[in-house]
């Protein structure tokens, strides 16, 4: 194993220098939370990706596969359509509203007021989404080193915490373009052609499995149904995700650079059902289908190789918990707590603002990694965040961009009633149920189109100014021109 460690080792400490390298680049507000708004297509793309796959879609990908075979894909899969629908339909507005946060947004469009509430749900949906990640460092250490679950979670959380800490977004967008590299290499171009040749071929594979491992919807009708409610709307509203787009310096890149990574997202959903598959045929018992990922890596691969694929692994938690780490910080910071002690700065003044956020990154991240040590099932962790974005976010979002009939009455009753039940259903029907994310967006839906349409319209001078923001005339942009960095 030691060339293995060698490997691992190089990658973590890779990590840490690109954070304390990121450090001299991050000067201001918009340096640290975007990146300075610089990212070409390139970057753009790789960073995209790197953020989206994360653990779940790796670890749990793989173990979807080894559960249903290739319909397994489809959770993977309904994310990669999400970031096609958010990059063809939606990002090229979101880029030209130069703003930080989701909640921002709101503002914006409805005239103030939604901040904090909004601010309060996507909080709790990225603190979550980044201790599903940070849970599973455990998964992977232990594979590597035979660690303790605890140490393990404090390990991978604290490399992370760090590199977030120092260079923010620039050094997370460093991290995930080498992230990128890794998981292109280790999944794709390794585990994947390595698993089905172990396995005997597909025609072995076929061989030895049921016909419905090869069905392509054999997990299920109403399962793909909840993972395109879920996943596919979430990609459209999650502050982690229109982060990233922030960082896009200008709309072709946020639409086409997010397009290619969304159809990288439809290959790596496929390549993770494979290799699940094939790992049924190679292990047709064990005990947990989370577990095929890290005994097919352990026990199949060559010296080195296992290096690389276990840090294309870690890559892809880093990744998503990096920049679910800096969502939670910039809502926390930006959206709460400046905004109840009554000090929101205007646009142009940035210089003292980078302490401030890199201090929530840092306090973020430990409350991220108490929580992770506290909890143990990713999976109910994950439903959690997402039924909290999509039943309380969603409908208020999208009904800004698309509806202008829409009021900030409406959208705070819509965050309310959708919030408090999906909350009030997870408890009575369970987390792993359907049925807090059927009806709290049912409920938010109807909460938002009758208190919109029983209150006064939103103000036509606040109409308008959100149409100039969309439109790309905006204070921050007006007599200058974004300067590209280098691909």
């Amino acid at each position: 194993m030691a060339v293995d460690y060698t490997v691992i080792a190089v990658y973590l400490a890779g990590m840490l220098a690109m954070g304390w390298w990121g450090m001299r680049r991050a000067r201001s507000k918009s340096e640290f939370l975007v990146a300075g708004r610089r990212l070409g297509p390139v970057m753009y793309s790789g960073t995209m990706a790197a953020i989206v796959l994360g653990g779940a879609s790796t670890i749990g990908g793989v173990g979807l596969g080894y559960q249903y075979g290739l319909s397994g894909a489809w959770m993977v899969f309904t994310i990669g359509l999400g970031l096609l629908a958010l990059s063809v339909f939606f990002s090229a507005r979101i880029a030209r509203l130069k703003v930080y946060t989701v909640s921002e947004m709101l503002d914006l469009r409805y005239g103030g007021r939604a901040g904090v509430i909004s601010g309060v749900v996507m909080w709790a949906y990225t603190l979550m989404l980044a201790v599903t990640s940070t849970i599973a460092y455990a998964t992977i250490f232990d594979v590597l080193f035979d660690m303790n679950r605890t140490v393990a979670i404090i390990l991978g959380g604290s490399i992370v915490v760090a590199y977030s800490t120092l260079g923010g977004m620039w050094s997370i967008t460093l991290t995930d373009m080498v992230q990128f590299v890794v998981k292109t290499i280790g999944v794709l171009l390794l585990l994947l052609p390595i698993a089905v040749v172990k396995a005997g071929g597909f025609s072995e594979m076929r061989a030895k499995l049921p016909t419905g491992y090869f069905d392509p919807l054999g997990i299920g009708g109403e399962t793909i149904f909840t993972y395109v409610l879920i996943y596919t709307f979430g990609m459209l509203i999650g502050q982690d995700i229109w982060q990233r787009v922030f960082t896009a310096r200008g709309d072709r890149t946020a639409k086409w650079g997010g397009t290619v990574a969304g159809t990288y997202c439809l290959v790596y959903a496929l390549a993770g059902a494979v290799i699940g598959t094939a790992a049924k045929v190679l292990y047709p018992n064990l005990a947990s289908a989370d577990a095929a990922f890290a005994t097919i890596v352990k026990d199949e691969l060559p010296v080195g190789v296992r290096g690389l694929v276990l840090a294309a692994a870690l890559a892809a938690v880093m990744s998503t918990s990096s920049g679910a780490l800096i969502a939670c910080a910039t809502v926390a910071n930006n959206d709460i707590w400046s905004r109840l002690r009554g000090a929101v700065s205007a646009d142009g003044e940035e210089r003292d603002e980078v302490r401030g956020n890199r201090l929530f990154i840092l306090l973020m991240g430990v409350a991220v990694i108490v929580t992770a040590i506290a909890l143990n099932n990713v999976v109910e962790a994950l439903t959690v965040a997402y039924n909290l974005l999509v039943g309380g976010l969603l409908v208020p979002i999208l009904g800004g961009l698309l509806w202008k009939r829409g009021t900030v009455q409406g959208a705070l009753a819509s965050v309310v009633v959708g919030g408090v039940a999906v909350i009030g259903l997870m408890a009575g029907y369970g987390i792993l149920a359907n049925e807090p994310v059927y009806y709290g967006l049912l409920g938010s839906l109807a909460a938002y189109l009758a208190v919109s349409l029983a209150t006064p319209a939103t103000d036509p001078a606040v109409l308008a100014a959100w149409r100039e923001r969309l439109a790309g005339r905006t204070p921050e942009t007006a007599g200058t021109s974004p300067v590209p960095v280098s691909q």
